[in-house]
């Protein structure tokens, strides 16, 4: 047997031609909307943070190892040690800096990233990017490889030589330090500007020779099996080390930028979720007009002996309704305009908008990550926000006056 609340409610909700219909349908759309537009975002938010540590983990070690002293001399010791820790897939030695880069009358300002040819391929993930016709991972001697954006920027292809200039002639203007003659040997695509632009990947001993290093290393990158597992690695690491020797993980090195995706992430789910609360509000609204309307009813079901509190449950019953009709809805649309988020970009730019520019936001394409727990929480939070702003006009029902309700025109 059907519960009165629910019976009664299903009365109130079957589709009439009147004013409180198209209140209803308002309602139901509004919601819809504000739980779609908020999975929509919080999704891109979440993608956004996945992308951006995966592109990174692609280029960046998972550990970092420095001195405290400067470079680090006994670096190929170091390597063979660590390499022994269970769960390291591999160590290299590295030297980095920034130089000025020349080719043809063009010039630019990259950081070079010099790496030993031998271990580079099991600490980089570089190989990978460099699809069929761009070459190869090669850096041995002078050869160098770089990325997509920088290559297309400076119109280089395989086989060019460009000039590397020393930074060390900014550093001690009194000398002169010839640049190196680099061969393009590969270019690399991440998918992230920062990285397809900015690096020139070599050896290390080209590296060395810039920065006027005749042995050593400025870091010791290190590859694990999880990089998800880093405090269990990093604390290996150093202890193997030991002191004089700063231990870094992947996530300490760019906290500042998962911290802000994180913080952005919480104030547009706190922006976006006032504007679901407002459209719940609407929901409010065909209650209060439905109670208005049948308030000769609601006298007549009290002055029978019908509960309070069963008339109550009733208009929030009706309010559940409209927010899960709403809510259901809503997560199919959103779902439906991630799905099809790449085909919207690509209309956008036939009509020259341009939605998602690569030299604005950093990467190729626009991420997006499907969260069940997080559209829980939002079905979850839209539903407690109902039935709070459901009691309201349920409690004016309760409070009526049979007698008075039952005179009311």
């Amino acid at each position: 047997m059907t519960p009165f609340p629910l019976f009664l409610a299903g009365k109130y909700l079957k589709p009439k031609r009147t004013f409180v219909s198209a209140v209803m349908v308002i309602s139901i759309i509004g919601v819809m909307l504000g739980v779609a537009i908020l999975i929509i975002v919080m999704s891109v938010m979440t993608g956004f943070d996945q992308m951006w540590r995966d592109r990174i983990l692609n280029f960046k070690p998972h550990i970092t190892v420095s001195s405290y002293g400067g470079s680090i001399e006994n670096e190929d010791e170091l390597c063979d040690r660590i390499e022994k820790i269970e769960g390291i897939t591999g160590v290299t030695a590295s030297v980095e800096t920034r130089v000025l880069m020349r080719f043809g009358e063009s010039t630019t300002a990259p950081i070079v990233l010099g790496l030993d040819p031998e271990r580079a391929a099991k600490v980089s993930r570089i190989p990978a990017a460099i699809e069929d016709g761009f070459g190869e991972f090669d850096i041995h001697d002078e050869n160098v490889v770089l990325g997509i954006d920088l290559a297309r920027h400076l119109g280089l292809g395989l086989g060019d030589k460009i000039l590397v200039y020393s930074p060390r002639n900014l550093v001690t203007p009194d000398e002169m330090y010839l640049p190196e003659e680099l061969t393009v040997t590969g270019v690399f695509d991440l998918g992230m500007r920062d990285f397809d632009s900015g690096f020139l990947i070599t050896s290390i001993d080209v590296a060395r020779e810039l920065v006027g290093l005749e042995s050593g290393a400025h870091t010791l990158n290190i590859m694990t099996d999880d990089p998800f597992k880093f405090v269990d690695y990093s604390r290996a690491v150093a202890r193997e080390v030991g002191r004089g020797y700063n231990v870094r993980t992947w996530k300490e090195v760019d906290r500042l930028l998962f911290d802000a995706l994180s913080h952005e992430k919480g104030m547009m789910g706190v922006l976006l979720g006032i504007i679901t609360v407002v459209a719940i509000f609407c929901v409010t609204n065909t209650i209060i007009v439905i109670t208005y309307q049948k308030t000769r009813e609601i006298g007549l079901l009290k002055a029978i002996g019908v509960p309070s509190w069963k008339i109550m449950a009733t208009f929030v019953v009706l309010g559940w309704v409209q927010c899960v009709i709403g809510i259901s809805l809503g997560i199919g649309m959103g779902y439906a305009v991630l799905a099809n988020l790449v085909r919207i970009i690509k209309l956008l730019a036939r009509i020259d908008i341009n939605a998602f520019p690569k030299s604005i936001y950093g990467l190729s394409e626009i991420p997006w990550a499907w969260s069940w727990s997080e559209v829980g929480f939002i079905s979850l939070l839209v539903m407690v926000f109902c039935t709070i702003t459901s009691i309201f006009p349920a409690a004016r029902a309760v409070w009526l006056d049979p007698v008075e309700a039952l005179r009311q025109e």
